[in-house]
Protein backbone atom coordinates (compact mmCIF):
# COMPACT_ATOMS: atom_id res chain seq x y z
CA UNK A 1 0.00 0.00 0.00
CA UNK A 2 3.31 2.19 0.89
CA UNK A 3 4.72 1.59 -2.29
CA UNK A 4 1.49 2.66 -4.12
CA UNK A 5 0.56 5.13 -2.62
CA UNK A 6 4.42 6.24 -2.90
CA UNK A 7 4.21 5.93 -7.00
CA UNK A 8 0.75 8.49 -7.09
CA UNK A 9 2.69 10.82 -5.51
CA UNK A 10 5.45 10.50 -7.51
CA UNK A 11 3.43 10.82 -10.99
CA UNK A 12 1.35 13.96 -9.21
CA UNK A 13 4.69 15.44 -8.77
CA UNK A 14 6.23 14.80 -11.99
CA UNK A 15 2.43 16.36 -13.76
CA UNK A 16 2.62 19.27 -12.15
CA UNK A 17 6.59 19.96 -13.04
CA UNK A 18 5.44 19.12 -16.49
CA UNK A 19 2.36 21.33 -15.55
CA UNK A 20 4.62 24.34 -14.69
CA UNK A 21 6.91 23.52 -17.49
CA UNK A 22 4.64 24.05 -20.24
CA UNK A 23 2.66 27.12 -19.46
CA UNK A 24 4.64 29.87 -19.02
CA UNK A 25 3.32 32.86 -17.32
CA UNK A 26 2.80 35.87 -19.36
CA UNK A 27 5.55 38.54 -18.14
CA UNK A 28 4.41 41.32 -15.17
CA UNK A 29 4.42 44.79 -16.70
CA UNK A 30 7.91 45.04 -14.73
CA UNK A 31 9.54 42.37 -17.04
CA UNK A 32 8.00 43.62 -20.28
CA UNK A 33 10.59 45.37 -22.63
CA UNK A 34 10.46 49.06 -22.79
CA UNK A 35 10.84 51.56 -26.23
CA UNK A 36 14.84 51.61 -26.92
CA UNK A 37 16.44 54.63 -25.33
CA UNK A 38 17.82 56.97 -28.30
CA UNK A 39 21.41 56.24 -27.72
CA UNK A 40 20.29 52.07 -27.93
CA UNK A 41 18.76 52.84 -31.36
CA UNK A 42 21.83 54.60 -32.89
CA UNK A 43 24.37 52.15 -31.34
CA UNK A 44 22.21 50.12 -33.39
CA UNK A 45 22.21 52.04 -36.85
CA UNK A 46 25.66 52.99 -36.64
CA UNK A 47 26.42 49.64 -37.65
CA UNK A 48 24.59 49.39 -40.82
CA UNK A 49 25.79 50.47 -44.03
CA UNK A 50 23.01 52.68 -46.23
CA UNK A 51 20.67 50.53 -46.20
CA UNK A 52 18.94 50.34 -49.86
CA UNK A 53 16.40 47.97 -51.34
CA UNK A 54 12.94 47.65 -52.11
CA UNK A 55 8.90 46.13 -50.65
CA UNK A 56 9.75 42.57 -51.97
CA UNK A 57 7.02 40.41 -53.61
CA UNK A 58 7.52 38.14 -56.05
CA UNK A 59 6.10 38.69 -59.54
CA UNK A 60 4.17 35.36 -59.50
CA UNK A 61 2.04 36.34 -56.45
CA UNK A 62 -0.63 38.79 -56.25
CA UNK A 63 -0.88 39.06 -52.75
CA UNK A 64 0.56 38.08 -48.73
CA UNK A 65 -1.19 35.29 -49.15
CA UNK A 66 -0.40 33.51 -53.06
CA UNK A 67 3.58 34.50 -51.69
CA UNK A 68 3.34 32.31 -49.10
CA UNK A 69 0.88 29.74 -49.42
CA UNK A 70 2.47 26.17 -49.31
CA UNK A 71 0.68 25.33 -52.83
CA UNK A 72 1.68 28.83 -54.48
CA UNK A 73 5.61 29.31 -52.75
CA UNK A 74 7.73 30.04 -55.28
CA UNK A 75 10.99 29.64 -54.20
CA UNK A 76 12.95 29.57 -57.36
CA UNK A 77 11.57 33.12 -58.66
CA UNK A 78 12.47 34.20 -55.25
CA UNK A 79 15.89 33.10 -55.49
CA UNK A 80 16.00 34.82 -58.79
CA UNK A 81 14.14 37.95 -58.25
CA UNK A 82 16.69 38.31 -55.07
CA UNK A 83 19.57 37.28 -57.18
CA UNK A 84 18.94 40.64 -59.52
CA UNK A 85 18.34 43.09 -56.23
CA UNK A 86 21.82 42.01 -55.07
CA UNK A 87 23.21 42.85 -58.78
CA UNK A 88 21.45 46.30 -58.09
CA UNK A 89 23.61 46.63 -54.78
CA UNK A 90 20.16 45.85 -52.65
CA UNK A 91 20.97 45.03 -49.05
CA UNK A 92 17.09 45.16 -47.33
CA UNK A 93 13.96 44.31 -48.51
CA UNK A 94 10.52 44.59 -47.05
CA UNK A 95 8.35 41.59 -46.32
CA UNK A 96 4.94 41.58 -45.89
CA UNK A 97 3.37 38.31 -44.19
CA UNK A 98 -0.36 37.82 -42.73
CA UNK A 99 -2.04 36.44 -39.61
CA UNK A 100 -4.08 33.74 -41.62
CA UNK A 101 -1.20 31.99 -42.80
CA UNK A 102 0.06 31.31 -39.35
CA UNK A 103 -3.60 30.29 -38.35
CA UNK A 104 -3.48 27.86 -41.87
CA UNK A 105 -0.42 26.40 -41.11
CA UNK A 106 1.65 28.02 -38.64
CA UNK A 107 4.85 25.09 -38.82
CA UNK A 108 4.87 25.20 -42.19
CA UNK A 109 4.82 29.27 -42.44
CA UNK A 110 7.47 29.80 -40.63
CA UNK A 111 9.56 26.78 -42.47
CA UNK A 112 8.95 29.00 -45.61
CA UNK A 113 9.83 32.22 -43.51
CA UNK A 114 13.11 29.85 -42.39
CA UNK A 115 13.36 29.56 -46.42
CA UNK A 116 13.18 32.96 -47.68
CA UNK A 117 15.92 33.97 -45.23
CA UNK A 118 17.92 31.79 -46.38
CA UNK A 119 17.67 32.79 -49.85
CA UNK A 120 17.90 36.32 -48.81
CA UNK A 121 21.04 35.71 -46.95
CA UNK A 122 23.30 33.98 -49.50
CA UNK A 123 22.56 37.09 -51.08
CA UNK A 124 23.57 39.67 -48.55
CA UNK A 125 20.12 40.64 -48.19
CA UNK A 126 18.29 41.62 -44.91
CA UNK A 127 14.63 41.57 -44.59
CA UNK A 128 12.74 43.94 -42.09
CA UNK A 129 9.03 42.02 -42.33
CA UNK A 130 5.94 43.69 -41.66
CA UNK A 131 3.45 41.76 -38.99
CA UNK A 132 -0.12 44.00 -40.10
CA UNK A 133 -1.40 46.07 -42.89
CA UNK A 134 -4.87 48.44 -43.10
CA UNK A 135 -4.20 48.90 -47.01
CA UNK A 136 -6.71 47.48 -49.87
CA UNK A 137 -8.89 44.78 -49.59
CA UNK A 138 -10.93 44.44 -46.48
CA UNK A 139 -11.52 40.95 -46.80
CA UNK A 140 -8.77 38.77 -46.91
CA UNK A 141 -9.69 34.99 -47.59
CA UNK A 142 -7.05 31.88 -47.63
CA UNK A 143 -7.16 29.30 -50.82
CA UNK A 144 -6.59 30.38 -54.15
CA UNK A 145 -6.43 34.23 -54.85
CA UNK A 146 -8.13 36.12 -57.76
CA UNK A 147 -6.50 36.58 -60.96
CA UNK A 148 -5.28 40.31 -61.01
CA UNK A 149 -7.78 42.95 -62.82
CA UNK A 150 -5.86 43.66 -66.30
CA UNK A 151 -4.43 47.13 -66.26
CA UNK A 152 -5.44 47.74 -62.02
CA UNK A 153 -2.93 48.64 -59.57
CA UNK A 154 -2.81 46.20 -56.46
CA UNK A 155 -6.32 44.78 -57.32
CA UNK A 156 -5.66 41.34 -54.99
CA UNK A 157 -3.73 43.43 -52.10
CA UNK A 158 -5.29 42.57 -48.78
CA UNK A 159 -5.49 43.74 -45.30
CA UNK A 160 -4.85 41.88 -42.21
CA UNK A 161 -6.45 41.22 -40.11
CA UNK A 162 -8.96 42.44 -42.32
CA UNK A 163 -12.35 44.00 -41.27
CA UNK A 164 -14.10 41.26 -39.29
CA UNK A 165 -11.55 40.73 -36.76
CA UNK A 166 -10.16 44.45 -36.65
CA UNK A 167 -13.66 45.89 -36.13
CA UNK A 168 -14.06 43.82 -33.06
CA UNK A 169 -12.22 44.36 -30.43
CA UNK A 170 -13.12 41.33 -28.44
CA UNK A 171 -10.95 39.15 -31.50
CA UNK A 172 -7.67 41.07 -31.42
CA UNK A 173 -6.62 38.39 -29.25
CA UNK A 174 -6.74 35.97 -31.71
CA UNK A 175 -3.50 37.70 -33.79
CA UNK A 176 -1.36 37.37 -30.10
CA UNK A 177 -0.32 33.92 -31.21
CA UNK A 178 0.43 34.84 -34.83
CA UNK A 179 2.32 38.16 -33.66
CA UNK A 180 4.30 36.54 -30.53
CA UNK A 181 5.22 33.32 -32.49
CA UNK A 182 6.49 35.12 -35.50
CA UNK A 183 8.67 37.56 -33.53
CA UNK A 184 9.77 35.01 -30.95
CA UNK A 185 10.74 32.71 -33.51
CA UNK A 186 13.26 34.95 -35.27
CA UNK A 187 13.94 37.21 -32.36
CA UNK A 188 17.35 36.50 -32.32
CA UNK A 189 18.24 35.87 -35.95
CA UNK A 190 20.70 38.05 -37.71
CA UNK A 191 18.66 37.83 -41.57
CA UNK A 192 15.69 40.12 -39.80
CA UNK A 193 17.00 43.72 -39.26
CA UNK A 194 13.69 45.40 -38.09
CA UNK A 195 10.09 44.41 -37.08
CA UNK A 196 7.49 47.10 -39.02
CA UNK A 197 4.28 46.06 -36.66
CA UNK A 198 1.79 47.59 -38.18
CA UNK A 199 1.81 49.28 -41.93
CA UNK A 200 -0.67 52.70 -42.66
CA UNK A 201 -2.65 51.78 -39.71
CA UNK A 202 -6.51 53.49 -40.30
CA UNK A 203 -5.44 53.75 -44.41
CA UNK A 204 -9.24 53.26 -45.34
CA UNK A 205 -10.23 51.57 -48.78
CA UNK A 206 -11.89 53.42 -51.11
CA UNK A 207 -11.53 51.75 -53.87
CA UNK A 208 -15.15 51.54 -55.30
CA UNK A 209 -16.82 48.09 -54.08
CA UNK A 210 -14.68 47.63 -51.15
CA UNK A 211 -15.36 51.26 -49.05
CA UNK A 212 -18.83 49.59 -47.67
CA UNK A 213 -16.70 46.63 -46.71
CA UNK A 214 -14.51 48.64 -44.86
CA UNK A 215 -14.69 49.25 -40.51
CA UNK A 216 -16.79 52.02 -39.31
CA UNK A 217 -14.61 54.67 -37.17
CA UNK A 218 -11.45 52.91 -37.91
CA UNK A 219 -9.14 54.76 -36.65
CA UNK A 220 -10.62 53.51 -33.38
CA UNK A 221 -10.25 50.42 -34.01
CA UNK A 222 -6.66 50.84 -35.87
CA UNK A 223 -5.21 52.57 -32.28
CA UNK A 224 -6.53 49.41 -30.24
CA UNK A 225 -5.11 47.18 -32.23
CA UNK A 226 -1.63 48.98 -32.76
CA UNK A 227 -1.27 49.10 -28.81
CA UNK A 228 -1.96 45.68 -28.44
CA UNK A 229 1.08 44.53 -31.38
CA UNK A 230 3.62 47.16 -29.35
CA UNK A 231 2.52 45.43 -26.26
CA UNK A 232 2.82 42.08 -27.63
CA UNK A 233 6.26 42.19 -29.48
CA UNK A 234 7.78 44.07 -26.40
CA UNK A 235 6.89 40.97 -24.50
CA UNK A 236 9.19 38.68 -26.61
CA UNK A 237 11.44 41.76 -26.69
CA UNK A 238 13.49 40.94 -30.09
CA UNK A 239 16.93 42.17 -31.24
CA UNK A 240 15.47 44.08 -33.88
CA UNK A 241 14.30 47.14 -33.17
CA UNK A 242 10.21 47.54 -33.73
CA UNK A 243 9.08 50.66 -36.00
CA UNK A 244 5.74 51.45 -37.82
CA UNK A 245 5.88 53.96 -40.68
CA UNK A 246 4.37 57.61 -40.54
CA UNK A 247 2.36 58.37 -43.98
CA UNK A 248 -0.26 60.69 -44.17
CA UNK A 249 -1.63 63.95 -43.17
CA UNK A 250 -0.52 67.53 -43.16
CA UNK A 251 3.35 67.36 -43.50
CA UNK A 252 3.82 70.70 -41.48
CA UNK A 253 2.41 68.55 -38.37
CA UNK A 254 5.42 65.64 -38.41
CA UNK A 255 8.03 67.17 -35.93
CA UNK A 256 5.32 67.85 -33.40
CA UNK A 257 3.31 65.46 -31.73
CA UNK A 258 0.52 67.45 -30.15
CA UNK A 259 -0.65 68.41 -33.52
CA UNK A 260 -0.67 64.39 -34.99
CA UNK A 261 -3.67 62.32 -35.06
CA UNK A 262 -3.68 59.91 -32.10
CA UNK A 263 -2.54 56.78 -34.38
CA UNK A 264 0.08 58.77 -35.95
CA UNK A 265 1.26 60.29 -32.26
CA UNK A 266 1.40 56.74 -31.17
CA UNK A 267 3.59 55.30 -33.72
CA UNK A 268 6.28 57.83 -33.43
CA UNK A 269 6.00 57.32 -29.55
CA UNK A 270 6.62 53.71 -29.28
CA UNK A 271 8.91 53.20 -32.83
CA UNK A 272 12.25 52.38 -31.60
CA UNK A 273 13.81 53.84 -34.96
CA UNK A 274 11.26 56.03 -36.78
CA UNK A 275 10.22 55.01 -40.56
CA UNK A 276 8.10 57.33 -43.18
CA UNK A 277 6.59 57.50 -46.77
CA UNK A 278 7.49 59.81 -49.07
CA UNK A 279 5.27 59.72 -52.12
CA UNK A 280 6.08 63.29 -52.94
CA UNK A 281 6.58 64.57 -56.08
CA UNK A 282 7.88 67.98 -54.74
CA UNK A 283 11.58 67.26 -53.21
CA UNK A 284 11.03 70.06 -50.76
CA UNK A 285 8.84 67.81 -49.02
CA UNK A 286 10.18 64.98 -48.66
CA UNK A 287 13.35 67.28 -47.36
CA UNK A 288 11.13 69.11 -45.06
CA UNK A 289 9.89 65.56 -43.69
CA UNK A 290 13.21 64.61 -43.33
CA UNK A 291 13.88 67.74 -41.18
CA UNK A 292 10.75 67.06 -38.78
CA UNK A 293 11.39 63.55 -38.23
CA UNK A 294 14.95 64.39 -36.96
CA UNK A 295 13.36 66.47 -34.02
CA UNK A 296 12.50 62.72 -32.87
CA UNK A 297 16.37 62.40 -32.85
CA UNK A 298 16.09 58.79 -33.97
CA UNK A 299 17.67 56.57 -37.01
CA UNK A 300 14.73 57.15 -40.15
CA UNK A 301 13.98 54.79 -42.79
CA UNK A 302 11.83 55.48 -45.55
CA UNK A 303 10.17 52.38 -46.10
CA UNK A 304 8.05 53.31 -49.38
CA UNK A 305 8.84 55.64 -52.15
CA UNK A 306 8.86 55.95 -55.83
CA UNK A 307 5.57 57.29 -57.64
CA UNK A 308 7.52 58.17 -60.93
CA UNK A 309 4.36 59.82 -62.86
CA UNK A 310 3.94 62.55 -59.84
CA UNK A 311 7.69 63.24 -60.36
CA UNK A 312 9.10 60.77 -57.48
CA UNK A 313 11.99 59.10 -59.17
CA UNK A 314 14.96 57.16 -57.74
CA UNK A 315 17.33 60.27 -59.35
CA UNK A 316 14.99 62.30 -57.06
CA UNK A 317 14.87 60.91 -54.21
CA UNK A 318 17.78 58.71 -53.14
CA UNK A 319 20.38 61.50 -53.16
CA UNK A 320 18.51 63.19 -50.72
CA UNK A 321 17.75 59.78 -48.73
CA UNK A 322 21.42 58.81 -49.04
CA UNK A 323 23.06 62.40 -47.57
CA UNK A 324 21.37 61.56 -44.14
CA UNK A 325 21.84 58.09 -44.17
CA UNK A 326 17.97 57.50 -44.45
CA UNK A 327 17.27 53.72 -45.42
CA UNK A 328 15.84 54.06 -49.13
CA UNK A 329 13.51 51.48 -49.28
CA UNK A 330 11.54 51.87 -53.04
CA UNK A 331 7.47 50.08 -53.44
CA UNK A 332 7.97 46.96 -55.49
CA UNK A 333 10.67 45.68 -58.03
CA UNK A 334 9.85 42.78 -60.41
CA UNK A 335 6.67 43.96 -62.51
CA UNK A 336 4.00 41.30 -61.89
CA UNK A 337 0.46 39.82 -60.56
CA UNK A 338 0.55 42.99 -58.48
CA UNK A 339 0.17 45.24 -61.01
CA UNK A 340 1.84 48.12 -59.69
CA UNK A 341 3.65 50.02 -62.91
CA UNK A 342 0.38 50.98 -63.56
CA UNK A 343 -0.85 54.38 -61.34
CA UNK A 344 -3.13 54.65 -57.97
CA UNK A 345 -5.28 56.44 -60.52
CA UNK A 346 -6.03 53.20 -62.21
CA UNK A 347 -8.94 52.23 -60.15
CA UNK A 348 -10.82 55.64 -61.63
CA UNK A 349 -9.52 55.80 -65.36
CA UNK A 350 -9.09 52.40 -68.09
CA UNK A 351 -5.82 51.82 -68.78
CA UNK A 352 -5.62 49.02 -71.87
CA UNK A 353 -1.46 48.84 -72.54
CA UNK A 354 1.31 49.29 -70.06
CA UNK A 355 1.90 52.85 -69.26
CA UNK A 356 4.68 54.72 -70.77
CA UNK A 357 5.70 55.85 -67.17
CA UNK A 358 5.74 53.01 -64.93
CA UNK A 359 4.30 53.86 -61.26
CA UNK A 360 6.46 51.44 -59.22
CA UNK A 361 8.99 48.64 -59.80
CA UNK A 362 12.35 48.37 -61.53
CA UNK A 363 12.63 45.21 -63.32
CA UNK A 364 10.67 42.96 -66.14
CA UNK A 365 9.71 39.58 -65.15
CA UNK A 366 12.95 38.47 -67.80
CA UNK A 367 15.34 40.99 -65.89
CA UNK A 368 15.67 43.66 -68.38
CA UNK A 369 14.80 47.36 -66.34
CA UNK A 370 12.32 49.42 -67.44
CA UNK A 371 14.68 52.30 -67.29
CA UNK A 372 18.20 51.29 -68.30
CA UNK A 373 19.82 54.58 -67.05
CA UNK A 374 17.69 54.71 -63.63
CA UNK A 375 19.29 51.00 -63.34
CA UNK A 376 22.79 52.57 -64.24
CA UNK A 377 21.66 55.15 -61.62
CA UNK A 378 20.71 52.64 -58.61
CA UNK A 379 24.03 50.86 -59.19
CA UNK A 380 26.33 53.99 -59.22
CA UNK A 381 24.67 56.05 -56.01
CA UNK A 382 24.68 52.49 -53.99
CA UNK A 383 28.58 51.97 -54.94
CA UNK A 384 29.53 55.26 -54.95
CA UNK A 385 30.75 55.55 -50.74
CA UNK A 386 31.32 59.36 -50.55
Amino acid sequence: MKRILLAVLALFILSCAEKKKETKPEPTPQEIAQRWSKEKAWKWYDQQSWLVGANFNPSTSINQLEFWQEDTFDPETIDRELKWSADLGMNLHRVYLHNLLWEQDSVGFLKRLDDYLRIADSYGIKTMFVLLDDVWHPIPKLGKQPEPVPHVHNSGWVQAPGAEILGDTTRHDELKGYIKGVTRHFATDDRVLVWDVYNEPDNVASQPGRDSLEVKNKHDYSLALLKKVFQWTREVNPKQPLTTGIWRGNIDHWGHLDSLPEVDRYMIENSDVVSFHAYDGDMNDVQKKINLLQHYERPLLCTEYIARGNGNTFESVMPILKENKIAAINWGFVSGKSNTIYPWKSWDSTFTSEPKIWHHDILRQDGTPYSQEEVEFIKAIVKDKN
